[in-house]
């Protein structure tokens, strides 16, 4: 069975039949790659494979994430099509685990949730900059406000923690080993070989 993607002008422009095939296999794999920065970018192509493989089928799909973070709504965006689609989705931290890449990993079921030993993880309030007029300045201020007050009850409902002490936490930078992540609920399982997950 064959799972297709139509490349973009870029990749065509750029000769990319290399990097096609290997997406090709990963499709087939059931398998989504978030690596690096998380864009608007990033989330239409990661909930364009997420769409293809459940027109597939219902089987479960693997998503490796090893990202610093990056925009907040693209976050949100890949966060509830994880809930939406109809497959289960596995998600598999390495590398690390940080800011908007949480938000991405606690959307799948705590039992789905699994780290290899060397990642990192890191909680922390949404950032931002705000300039403009005093109204403006004021506006978005709340809006920050109201995202972080989301992004908390996020991380307390997914993990377990009471809601103060995660507002606590993310006031800081606040970075875990795997341990510490299974312990904080964040990470349900700590695995070191693929045959852990058994998917297959």
């Amino acid at each position: 069975m064959h799972y297709t993607l139509k490349e973009s002008d870029k990749d065509k422009a750029e000769g990319s039949s290399g990097a096609g095939a290997l997406q090709q296999k990963l499709l087939e794999s059931r398998s989504i790659v978030i690596s690096g920065e998380i864009n608007q970018e990033l989330a239409q192509k990661v909930i364009t494979q997420m769409i293809l493989l459940q027109s597939v089928s219902n089987d479960p799909i693997k998503l490796y994430i090893n990202s610093q973070g990056g925009h907040v709504e693209a976050g949100d965006t890949i966060h509830d099509f994880i809930k939406f689609i109809r497959p289960e989705v596995h998600v598999i931290g390495t590398g690390w685990v940080a800011s908007a890449g949480i938000t991405i990993f606690l959307a799948a079921k705590k039992e789905h949730r699994y780290s290899l030993p060397n990642t990192r993880f890191m909680i922390h309030q949404p950032l931002g900059g705000v300039r403009g007029q005093a109204t403006d300045i004021e506006i978005e201020a709340r809006e920050i406000i109201r995202m972080l007050d989301r992004v908390n009850k996020l991380i307390a409902d997914a993990t377990g923690q009471p809601l103060e002490k995660v507002k606590k936490d993310t006031d800081r930078n606040y970075w875990m080993s795997p341990a510490e992540a299974l312990d904080y609920g964040i990470v349900g399982k700590l695995i070191t070989h693929y045959d852990e997950l058994n998917l297959d």
